[in-house]
């Protein structure tokens, strides 16, 4: 079974534009995984302008279900995961500025670097998952470090979906087959939606997670958060 882990990023985004709590973070996390959700994931920046410390904190001693806590692999980053120790941490290279991510790991650039960091989670017992594109030697060179699984990036998969969505997904099945040869876990995000994910899922239905924020809390505000928690889950079973 493919799980859905709901990215509660733009949650914490509205909080912060008003200051206080509302809407309360730990809430609609909450809520998420009472209306279906099997996991909760954030992506917290050093300038907190979303997700901040303390909700990864108040997360924690909070959550029934899996904790994925992703984002560039900073000394800070590093503390904080080890200190949570979430079920998974996901490796991200994006820099302090981005918006969001836009790109995957160069992962035979930074291998020594990357297998240093899945080797000091592991040790703690924290499942590691590398943010990658569809690249099948980035995908080798991942599972030199000895994570647990990749995650692939699918922006291009979104934007070509529309034009072609046999070309869209065709690079996506060859990595995913690649990851899975190596014994590699496949997760995936990036711009998933109601429009494109059932097709992904159902080319590539060995994934075990989609991480899935931006899309999902916009369909909320037009469906409500329960339906539309419902409506992914579908996505990932018909």
């Amino acid at each position: 079974m493919t799980k859905l882990s709901v990215n509660i990023n733009k949650v914490a985004t509205l909080r912060n534009a008003r200051g206080g709590n509302v809407p309360d973070v730990v809430k609609v996390a909450l809520d998420c995984e009472q209306f279906g959700a099997d996991g909760i994931t954030v992506h917290p920046r050093p300038d907190e302008r979303h997700i901040t410390k303390a909700d990864v904190y108040n997360l924690k001693s909070n959550l029934r279900t899996e904790f994925n806590i992703e984002g560039y692999p900073s000394s800070d980053f590093i503390d904080l995961v080890l200190k949570i120790k979430p079920q998974q941490v996901t490796l991200v290279p994006d820099t302090p500025e981005q918006i969001t991510s836009n790109s995957g790991w160069d992962t035979k650039t930074n291998l020594i670097f990357l297998t240093e960091l899945v080797g000091k989670f592991n040790e703690k017992g924290i499942r590691t998952s590398i943010f990658i594109s569809d690249d099948i030697e980035m995908i080798e060179y991942a599972a030199k470090t000895g994570t647990d699984r990749v995650e692939l990036y699918t922006e291009p998969y979104a934007t070509n979906y529309s034009k072609n969505p046999e070309e869209a997904i065709k690079p996506y099945i060859d990595a995913a087959m690649a990851a899975r040869k190596l014994g590699l876990g496949v997760n995936a995000g990036h711009d998933l939606s109601l429009e494109n994910l059932n097709f992904f899922y159902k080319n590539i239905p060995w994934l075990d997670e989609v991480s899935i924020g931006h899309a999902l809390i916009s369909d909320a505000l037009y469906l409500g958060l329960e339906k539309t928690i419902m409506e992914y889950k579908k996505c990932l079973t018909e």
